[in-house]
């Protein structure tokens, strides 16, 4: 027990205030890492061989932001991860290589680049590397929400390995590359200002995640936003740079950015780019804390 006078801090303040800092993690920075931890990290000793994106912050120890944590993951050729399931949902955003697949509760999708993949809650899951070639992409899982509301629970797969009961197209699972190009094709301009378009995958995709893919032409500058949401945007093609706060962030394919929750950013585009915004929308919007602005610059 204390006194309310004595608060190190208040207990309210006027406005959001994350202490959570803008960051982006280079890809080419950390292939380099990855791959030397092919040669000395078998995923027999490490389950899912990752690199956790962890913001910067002072004293946080694991979030990427407040909500989500991101990573970069890989496997390499004839390795398997074992089948495991766990209370946060996961998706992957897949960077490079080809002959991997992911199974969930069963049904075995190919991991194809660009490809967004699903692992809802509680569904069990591995992965394998059938091909030829090293797989990487990126996970994004609710993880820290559910530290913050403590309903965790995790389960390692008695046989190690799930059974295949279907082998075939995923829709419910996979957002593929190829469809998520067409449909920007097809889309209008965005009215927003902060990007040149953007689809939703699902409605949204998961309870507690939203996905977006956008859309950013050569020479586009956003408009300055701020929302309550945290969002963690994946490079998949082009370069540019987001202004967060004051700080400049350059990224290019593969990298991957961290904007905490009310923190004013903007983007400026290089090389027509494209990018995947995972977000924890649903989460606020479900609490009616949900708040965006949108500014000119």
């Amino acid at each position: 027990m204390e006194g309310g006078w004595h608060r190190r801090r208040p207990a309210l303040w006027p406005q959001p205030n994350s202490i959570l800092l803008p960051y982006c993690w280079h890809y080419d920075q950390v292939k380099p890492i990855l791959e030397a931890a092919g040669a000395l990290v078998s995923t027999e000793f490490a389950e899912r061989r990752n690199l956790t994106m962890r913001n910067p912050a002072p004293d946080n120890a694991y979030c990427t932001v407040r909500t989500m944590v991101a990573a970069y993951q890989m496997i390499r050729p004839g390795e398997t991860a074992d089948a495991h399931r766990h209370t946060p949902s996961a998706l992957r955003i897949i960077l490079d290589g080809h002959g991997s697949f992911t199974t969930v509760d069963g049904v075995r999708v190919e991991m194809r680049p660009g490809d967004v993949l699903l692992t809802p809650s509680q569904s069990w899951h591995s992965h394998e590397n059938i091909g030829t070639e090293d797989c990487y992409w990126i996970d994004v899982l609710d993880v820290p929400l559910i530290h913050l509301l403590e309903p965790m629970f995790f389960e390692r797969h008695p046989d190690k390995l799930e059974k295949v009961f279907i082998d075939q197209e995923a829709a419910a699972l996979a957002y593929r590359w190829e469809d998520s190009r067409e449909r920007l094709r097809a889309a209008k301009a965005a009215p927003d200002g902060m990007t040149s378009k953007c689809i939703a995958l699902g409605n949204p995709a998961m309870t507690t995640i939203a996905l977006y893919v956008q859309q950013l032409e050569q020479g586009f500058h956003s408009r300055v936003k701020r929302t309550t949401a945290n969002q963690i945007l994946t490079v998949l093609e082009g370069e540019g740079e987001t202004h967060i706060d004051g700080e400049i962030l350059k990224w290019r394919r593969g990298d991957v950015i961290a904007v905490p929750s009310w923190r004013a950013y903007q983007h400026q585009i290089s090389a027509n780019a494209i990018m995947v915004c995972a977000t924890d929308e649903p989460v606020l919007a479900k609490l009616n804390l949900l708040k965006s602005t949108i500014e000119s610059e």
